[in-house]
């Protein structure tokens, strides 16, 4: 079963992601902060995380870095779902291990096949594909959404 590792400061958006994950039969583990989701990310294993960009404390950026440092969760896919539009933010995101970038508001009903493109992308759903063929589907979904 896919395992997703889901951190954001709100909790709604944090219910939205699980219900539609799960309804797509993977599994959900929830963080509500950064320190939280880097403690679960290490400890425990994730196919993908969805990760927000601003929150208080230990913000996504960090946790990113973080994340992209440490042997046990560097080739773990982040998909990045956050408020901020700017395009230098997309591009420090992808910088930053980040596969893709989602904004809020988003259709959590195209999340689960997100997470799955963002599988397959990263070769650990599947068969194993060219990382550009990924993003261009993932962008792809999200002009359509």
């Amino acid at each position: 079963m896919t395992r997703v590792l889901v951190i954001d400061d709100e909790a709604p958006i944090r219910l939205l992601c699980r219900v539609n994950l799960e309804a797509e039969g993977m599994e959900v583990e929830e963080a509500s902060g950064g320190e939280l989701g880097l403690e679960l990310a290490r400890t425990e294993s994730f196919d993908a995380i969805v990760l927000d960009v601003m929150m208080p404390g230990l913000d996504g950026w960090s946790v990113a870095e973080r994340l992209a440092d440490d042997p046990r969760t560097s080739a773990v896919p982040i998909l990045f779902l956050t408020a901020r539009v700017e395009i230098r933010d997309r591009v420090r995101a992808l910088d930053l291990a980040g596969v893709d970038y989602v904004t809020k508001p988003f259709n959590p009903l195209a999340l689960a096949g997100l997470v799955r493109d963002l599988l397959e992308a990263s070769g650990k759903l599947g068969a194993p594909a060219d990382r550009r063929r990924g993003l261009a589907a993932l962008r792809g979904l999200l002009a359509e959404g």
